[in-house]
């Protein structure tokens, strides 16, 4: 499940604060009650809701990079991804890989 938007979250928390129970704001806003829990207690911590770590790898190329690179591929289906890295150049124009 993808995390909840600030904009959600911000609702979440107005719920709670109104007296809902966590599992009533879990299933009103489609989350899991856990969910709800940490964005609770991460709000007492920091007093933010936006800008909590995650997890993964940096991108390394842009948004407009990969719109790019799928229109590249949908008008020539047969592109394969070593000529397409080749193609593309990512930030700073560091070379990516084919995976």
């Amino acid at each position: 499940m993808p995390h909840l938007s600030e904009v959600d979250s911000h609702h979440a928390l107005g719920l709670l604060q109104a007296g809902l129970l966590i599992s009533e704001v879990s299933l009103g806003m489609k989350a899991n009650r856990k969910t709800i829990f940490r964005l609770r207690q991460h709000l007492h911590e920091t007093d933010t809701v936006s800008g909590w770590p995650r997890s993964g790898r940096t991108t390394r190329t842009s948004q407009r990079q990969d719109r790019n690179s799928v229109r590249n591929h949908m008008n020539n289906r047969f592109l394969s991804a070593s000529a397409s890295s080749r193609q593309t150049r990512g930030r700073s124009n560091q070379r990516i890989s084919a995976k």
